[in-house]
């Protein structure tokens, strides 16, 4: 649990016989308490603990803002519930695919029934879909029994939409375009008391075609250094040894800044805290992964052995359709000169098939930079038509049925080069983060290298939280078992 002090203070010290402060965060810790005080006064009357679930779709950064939904609903009384059939239900939604949209309105569908037997229940949606303008009059239409829609730049005003869902009937909706401050002073609560996401930047500048991020989620926002490395040293001081930076493209980190800060600046400050194990960072963009981040990363041990580095395709024409900014060879140069740097180097990525005019040649001119980077593993996709970007107007969609011949040619490729990798890693002892009881065995505890593969060895829960030396007995494709030393 990691409720920020200071905002807990502003929470103790609201007078609820005032009007709401004007200024942040001193406005949403007033709300807190307000809402405290509706909770306190339904538990009386119900007898009963009020419960809440938070049920999240999507990237790191929409987990982390789900840990903060969290922390709210905690600090306001409520407890957590095991299934959706809660007081409170709030789905954080991700929109970067049409197919999250329809899994989202489906589970909606299911809520609204479970709505009709449970009195007083509230509904919320947040986050990237409702960002949408299509999506929320769809809500307004055909889910009437929704209570709160909210988007991702107002995020720190949920303690005052809290407030309003639980004193009215009335579909509240509040969506910005754009976000008007970074307000980071709110209570947490995260999902591993050892191992946290940070925020370093909001939003997008890039303008990929086939993206709706910039759109959903503004343009580049970043957090102040000093901001960030408080945040990083309480974390630490809070019991977590392992911390990942997060923003769309953190490789533009501090460019917007009044004081400019690189990322490879920022980088090398985090790697300076006392306590600190490890740090990862997610996502880089290829055009912007500077030869100072790579040093940094060479240079200091703290920093995981993985770089995700999205391709997304191997072929000129289409990278340039994409919006990409590189070139194919330029890619392979990129991860080339990180291999000669930091030779232990884990190199992930995203590849999309089946992108607008794509044919055979750009499929075998992919295959090649996955046979000429050989990455360790790849998240590879069939291209999903995504309204609202320029990719779904362009003419020249690809029929289901080449998407689907040109993914297994990708996914063959990208199979047999990761299986290599993995397998000369046999034999070594290499340091792992033990993060849970393995769900299928829980004689077992699965661990994470600082290459990012998974590792399952003998163990017991006193494990979890752990940083342990790991003998890699045996590779199973992409993950290990092993032996705890």
């Amino acid at each position: 649990m990691d409720y920020n002090d200071r905002f807990e203070k502003l929470v103790m010290e609201a007078d609820l016989n005032t009007p709401p402060p004007g200024s942040e965060p001193e406005r949403q810790a007033w709300f807190l308490c307000r809402a405290k005080k509706i909770v306190e006064n339904r538990v009386r009357k119900e007898g009963r603990s009020l419960t809440f679930c938070v049920e999240t779709f999507g990237c790191q950064m929409n987990a982390r803002d789900s840990e903060k939904i969290i922390g709210i609903l905690k600090s306001a009384g409520f407890a957590e519930a095991a299934s959706e059939d809660a007081d409170f239900l709030v789905y954080n939604t991700c929109t970067v695919r049409d197919n999250a949209d329809q899994r989202v309105f489906g589970r909606l569908g299911r809520a609204g029934h479970l709505k009709k037997n449970r009195p007083g229940m509230k509904i919320a949606v947040c986050g990237c879909m409702v960002q949408e303008k299509s999506n929320v009059e769809k809500i307004r239409k055909s889910y009437r029994f929704v209570d709160l829609v909210f988007g991702t730049h107002n995020l720190y005003r949920f303690p005052e939409y809290l407030c309003g869902c639980l004193e009215s009937d009335t579909m509240l909706v509040e969506i910005w375009d754009r976000a008007d401050r970074i307000v980071e002073d709110l209570p947490v609560v995260r999902k591993y008391p050892f191992k946290s996401g940070t925020n370093i930047t909001f939003g997008c500048n890039n303008f990929c075609s086939y993206c709706i991020v910039p759109y959903v989620r503004g343009r580049e926002r970043s957090r102040a250094p000093l901001d960030i490395l408080n945040e990083c040293e309480k974390l630490v001081r809070d019991g977590v040894v392992e911390i990942m930076l997060l923003g769309q493209n953190v490789n533009s980190y501090g460019k917007d800044l009044e004081t400019p800060c690189t990322f490879a600046e920022l980088l090398e400050e985090v790697c300076r805290i006392d306590g600190l194990k490890r740090i990862r960072f997610m996502t880089p963009h290829p055009k912007d992964l500077s030869d100072d981040v790579i040093r940094v990363i060479a240079e200091n041990e703290k920093i995981a052995r993985h770089v995700h580095l999205p391709l997304q395709s191997g072929s000129d024409r289409i990278l340039k359709r994409m919006n990409r900014h590189y070139t194919k060879e330029q890619y392979i140069a990129l991860a080339q000169k990180i291999r000669d740097r930091i030779p232990d180097v884990s190199i992930t990525t995203d590849i999309i098939v089946g992108f607008p005019g794509e044919e055979d040649p750009d499929i075998d001119d992919t295959i090649d930079v996955v046979r000429r980077v050989g990455f360790d593993n790849a998240f590879t996709f069939i291209y999903s038509r995504r309204a609202g970007t320029p990719a779904a107007k362009m003419p020249d969609q690809v029929p289901e049925e080449d998407k689907s011949r040109m993914f297994d040619r990708v996914l063959k490729a990208v199979q047999e080069t990761a299986h290599g990798r993995a397998q000369h890693l046999t034999g070594r002892t290499m340091e792992a983060l033990a993060e849970e009881v393995n769900v299928r065995d829980n004689s077992y505890i699965t661990a994470r290298l600082s290459n990012n593969m998974l590792v399952h060895v003998k163990g017991d829960p006193s494990m979890v939280g752990k940083m342990l030396q790991v003998h890699l007995d045996e590779c199973r494709g992409f993950y290990f078992f092993g032996t705890a030393l």
